[in-house]
């Protein structure tokens, strides 16, 4: 299997899986900044069977000025979580969102950190799935409970004294004026920590919202300073988005360790020091 079909899958190939003996569990996790109706987007049409994964308040703890926006979730919050989910030990996980999978990544990375390692990205998300014919189904899913222990360690993390002395690639994939420091619509402070790259999250799809071909996205990488082998770490305003950047360093080989209290973390700390501009 290459490193691109450990983190992803397209929409005809899940929808074989879907029709085999042991179809995944299917999680929809569609949520955006600012927006509140992911639930109701859910319900209106979902992949068959898909169960709605929150993640405001499913796949992150409480926000804090001390933790950030989106913070880890409590193992037993997880756990619990998962479980209500249908995951179970031996059976694959799947998830998608309305599109990029830029918040669906959020689960797949949690998953994963988890000690689940049978997880995937829908490439393109639900846009694929309609664009490919297939079916959707309306209404909630409940699924049977799932058996999932958690065991957190699985995927690498960094905090905020670590992203202060980093020693390589230290990739920020926020929008590249929020990079800069020329806007910021949600934390204290704008700009980015001293030293980290920009990279922004949209940078790895193409038009369509599918991940970038395996060699452009090594380039991009490569270009940013990232390769296999070497120490790299992502941050984003919360943790989010993020999750999609090492989504896709692992698509292609990648290893990158996430900072989970982000900008959102950090900018709220005036013990540390900002920098602005490209």
């Amino acid at each position: 299997m290459s490193d691109r079909d450990d983190v992803l899958v397209d929409a005809v190939g899940l929808a074989a899986a879907l029709a085999g003996d042991e179809p995944p569990v299917l999680l929809d996790v569609r949520w955006a900044l600012g927006r509140t109706d992911g639930h109701e987007q859910y319900l209106a049409g979902h992949l068959p069977g898909a169960v709605f994964v929150d993640l405001d308040a499913e796949l992150a703890a409480p926000p804090s000025p001390a933790e950030g926006r989106h913070p880890l979730p409590a193992v037993a919050d997880l756990e619990a979580a998962a479980r209500r989910w249908g995951v179970r030990e031996d059976r694959a996980v799947v998830a998608y969102d309305g599109g990029g999978g830029i918040s669906a990544a959020r689960a797949w990375w949690l998953l994963r950190w988890a000690g689940l390692r049978e997880v995937r990205l829908l490439d393109g998300g639900l846009e694929a799935w309609t664009a490919a014919g297939l079916p959707l189904e309306a209404g909630a899913v409940v699924a049977e409970p799932g058996d999932l222990v958690v065991r957190p360690g699985g995927m690498p993390t960094i905090d905020a004294d670590d992203a202060a002395a980093w020693d390589g690639p230290l990739l920020d994939a926020r929008a590249a004026e929020r990079y800069a420091g020329e806007v910021e619509p949600v934390d204290p402070q704008a700009g980015h920590i001293p030293g980290a790259v920009s990279a922004p999250t949209a940078s790895n799809l193409d038009a369509d919202g599918t991940f970038l071909a395996a060699d452009a996205l090594r380039d991009r990488f490569r270009a940013l300073g990232a390769a296999a082998g070497a120490p790299v770490a992502v941050y984003c305003g919360s943790g989010v988005t993020a999750a999609h950047e090492v989504a896709a360093l692992a698509s292609v080989g990648i290893e990158a360790a996430l900072y989970p209290g982000s900008w959102s973390q950090w900018s709220n700390d005036e013990a540390r020091p900002v920098a602005t501009g490209s």
